[in-house]
């Protein structure tokens, strides 16, 4: 089964619930990760997910390593783009390994529906 990670700050919880909930018959079908407390939110929302550490706490780079590692094909990472962020270089360095090994990376909505109606389209055909 094909692994999506799914990321979201603080100010844009709410939009990521809203999408997870919007998108719920196809994302059933995926493994989730989570950073911690998005992570809570998903699992609220009906979904089950495997809970990495939150953001600040090295969950982004755990999730890089995840990436590096061949264990994940989409990283939806809802970032807060006006927002200041202590674990920003942690936020650029999972950005650029999803650079690096070619794996999809959506930081808003629009994209991350466009990346999982893809996946849903190649995995399914």
């Amino acid at each position: 089964m094909k692994t999506i990670a799914i990321i979201a700050h603080d100010g844009k919880k709410a939009e990521m619930v809203a999408f997870v909930k919007d998108n719920f018959e196809i994302l059933k079908k995926y493994n989730l990760i989570a950073t911690g407390s998005t992570g809570s939110h998903i699992e609220k929302a009906g979904l089950k997910v495997e809970k990495k550490k939150s953001g600040p706490l090295g969950g982004d780079a755990q999730i890089a390593s995840d990436v590096v590692d061949g264990k994940i094909q989409a990283v939806i990472f809802l970032r807060d783009p006006l927002g200041n962020h202590p674990h920003d270089p942690d936020i650029f360095m999972l950005m650029r390994i999803c650079d690096v090994h070619n794996i999809p990376l959506a930081t808003n909505t629009a994209t991350a529906y466009l990346i999982i109606k893809s996946l849903e389209e190649c995995f399914t055909s």
